[in-house]
């Protein structure tokens, strides 16, 4: 089984539509994050009535942070439909944040192609390289 592979079914394991109440609605789109580490991290997404709500890429994200970890190998972002797509632009925007060598981040775009893209070539034009030069 590949690392994406491995990626793939870990989202999917929590990927479950839950009414947290009448307010909130979580884990129709589910991430996993494959860390330098070979760690697998899964967070799930949580949409409210208000602007409240949080993507599953941070909730993994998170989740890795809690545990230690700061530096992503490669994400896995599953929609309800259970295609793979990117993460959102503030998703991305926190990745690059992580580090210095971010933008190697690789992102499933087609899981039965295992066609990618690394987080640079979506954030082309990042703002914040210049502020690792002082680490």
């Amino acid at each position: 089984m590949d690392n994406w592979q491995k990626l793939y079914e870990a989202a999917r394991a929590v990927q479950a539509d839950r009414a947290l109440s009448p307010f909130i609605q979580a884990g129709g789109v589910a991430a996993a994050i494959l860390t330098r580490k070979g760690n697998i991290y899964v967070g799930v997404c949580m949409d409210t009535a208000s602007s409240l709500g949080m993507c599953a890429e941070r909730a993994a994200i998170a989740n890795m942070v809690t545990c230690g970890e700061q530096e992503i190998d490669k994400l896995v972002a599953v929609m309800p439909d259970g295609r793979v797509g990117p993460p959102c632009g503030a998703c991305r925007e926190l990745m690059m944040q992580l580090g210095p060598d971010s933008a190697r981040i690789e992102i499933l775009m087609d899981y039965p192609g295992r066609k990618t893209v690394t987080l640079g070539a979506l954030v082309p034009d990042w703002w914040g390289g210049e502020r690792f030069a002082a680490l």
